[in-house]
C-alpha cells in the first residue's frame, strides 16, 4: 500500500486526520507536521494497526545491526 496521510474536516470545525501504509512507530511523526499544515492541534490520538507491524526500514536496519556485530 503507498503511504498517505488522510484528512477530514467536519462541518462543525473537527479534523480527523490519520496515515495509512506506514507501519512502525514512524507513523507518529506526521502530529507535528497535520498540526502545522490544518493550523491545529491534537486533542485525542490513537495508533491504527500498521503501528504494530513492523516497517520495512526498521526490519532492514535490524538486519544490518545483526550482521556487522
Amino acid at each position: 500500500m503507498k503511504q498517505q496521510l488522510q484528512v477530514r474536516i467536519h462541518a462543525d470545525g473537527k479534523i480527523d486526520a490519520k496515515t495509512l501504509g506506514i507501519k512502525g512507530s514512524g507513523c507518529t511523526n506526521y502530529i507535528e507536521i497535520f498540526e502545522r499544515l490544518l493550523d491545529a492541534r491534537t486533542v485525542e490520538s490513537s495508533y491504527t494497526e500498521e503501528y504494530y507491524q513492523k516497517s520495512t526500514q526498521s526490519a532492514v536496519q535490524e538486519n544490518v545491526q545483526r550482521t556487522q556485530t
